[in-house]
């Protein structure tokens, strides 16, 4: 273990600060995808991160799809809920780009990105996990802030959104999985990629949004809380990217 852990430490990749820069600014769905692209354009295709950005790129897009096509009752709180939720991803990359330490539900990410030995599912894996996991939950909390509103009022546009996540982790799986000749019952990747579920930590950010909310009044416990939750989070990650033999 000492050894991977020195090993993550070496190999981290940091994005440029350029791109950093890039990262910051936009206010809208289409600010976002801009800034997504930008990303991808200059990281490798093998990095870690680059995986998960492309994954979340399709994502978004889907969701962009669905703004202007009239899936959302209230297109405001949607757009407002997307853009938070993104914005999250994107000050970890910034985070990275500047050298400080991202949240600790993406560090594994960014420490492992370059690590032969992890799979490009296992990249995205763990990046749904970090972003469904604890910036879901954020977002929530960001999004009643902006909007000056409750949890429930957001509860369709959540359920949406969380809807072309779950639309898309099928064909995820399909696109990263190795060939069906690999996928033996017993094999390491298929066990691990079988242990994680979408829909699950999306109903678990559901709950802690609303539990985040509801400790505002507390600030010191809610920081306590939410700090627990990231942690807890970075641990599944830190699992879902566990080198494993070609």
């Amino acid at each position: 273990m000492a050894q991977v852990e020195r090993f993550a430490e070496f190999a981290e990749f940091r994005t440029p600060a350029r791109v950093g820069a890039q990262a910051r600014g936009a206010d809208d769905v289409d600010g976002v995808l801009a800034r997504m692209r930008a990303l991808g354009a200059d990281w490798p295709p093998r990095d870690g991160v680059a995986v998960f950005n492309r994954v979340y790129l399709t994502v978004t897009e889907e969701v962009a799809r669905r703004l202007g096509g009239g899936a959302f009752p209230d297109v405001r709180a949607a757009t407002t809920l997307a853009v938070r939720f993104a914005e999250r991803y994107l000050a970890a990359v910034d985070a990275a780009a500047e050298g400080r330490r991202p949240p600790a539900c993406w560090r594994p990410l960014f420490q492992y990105r370059r690590h032969p030995g992890v799979h490009p599912l296992q990249f995205a894996l763990a990046g749904i996990n970090a972003h469904i996991g604890h910036d879901l939950a954020r977002a929530v909390v960001d999004s009643c802030r902006a909007l000056g509103c409750e949890p429930a009022d957001l509860e369709d546009e959540f359920d949406r959104v969380g809807d072309s996540l779950v639309s898309l982790e099928e064909r995820i799986r399909e696109d990263l999985m190795p060939g069906p000749d690999l996928l033996q019952v017993g094999d390491p990747l298929t066990h691990l990629a079988g242990s994680w579920s979408l829909e699950r930590a999306r109903d678990g950010a559901w709950a802690s949004g609303r539990a985040l909310w509801a400790l505002r009044e507390l600030p010191c416990v809610a920081e306590e809380f939410g700090e627990r939750l990231d942690g807890a989070v970075g641990l599944v990650g830190r699992i879902l990217l566990t080198p494993l033999p070609d």
